[in-house]
């Protein structure tokens, strides 16, 4: 009898585990969910990874696609849903360093465009502008159907951004030919 019951418990706990890996991954210490809900769409974890800078991790960074591909170019260019999931992981960061990092990122990907996405940028980063905490969750979420990027804290919506452009230079910040961090690009492509 303490056999069975004992193989059950083996059974039900490898069965529990099995179920709980296919929800989510842990990247660096922080749970990344496979699948996260945008406006009744169900994207799929394309790839994570970690973000570092001097040595020190600041965030973890999930790539989220309702297709998933390896193909930086066709992320950018592509007019369908997708998502990036950061989360911070160093109270290290504040909001002006976030923010000061996404202008780097934003010169880098969008080239002549940048004056043009200048407004655009602010916009982002006036949403970025609260006091950062260890933990702290961002979405930043495009929607093909308004073209308009989505903004969110911990499951509050901060506002929203138009345009296709903007959302092809915002994912442009970490996919493009001159991406912010060449390993957590690789990561995110799931290579």
């Amino acid at each position: 009898m303490k056999k069975i019951l004992l193989l059950l418990t083996f059974l039900f706990s490898l069965q529990f585990s099995t179920v709980s890996a296919q929800t989510q991954i842990d990247v660096n210490g922080v749970t990344v969910p496979r699948k996260i809900e945008f406006l009744g769409k169900t994207l799929q974890l394309n790839g994570a990874g970690g973000r570092s800078k001097m040595w020190m991790e600041v965030y973890v960074q999930a790539l989220y696609l309702s297709q998933l591909t390896q193909d930086p170019q066709y992320i950018i260019d592509s007019d369908t849903e997708m998502a990036i999931r950061i989360e911070i992981t160093s109270s290290m960061v504040s909001s002006n360093k976030l923010t000061k990092a996404m202008n780097t990122g934003f010169e880098k990907s969008a080239g002549a465009q940048l004056e043009q996405l200048r407004p655009r940028i602010e916009q982002l980063k006036s949403y970025l502008s609260d006091a950062i905490t260890e933990k702290d969750v961002f979405i930043l979420a495009y929607n093909p159907l308004d073209q308009n990027v989505y903004v969110t804290k911990n499951e509050v919506l901060k506002g929203k951004i138009p345009g296709f452009d903007f959302k092809k230079a915002l994912f442009g910040i970490w996919l493009s030919d001159k991406p912010v961090d060449e390993t957590l690009k690789k990561h995110l492509l799931g290579q």
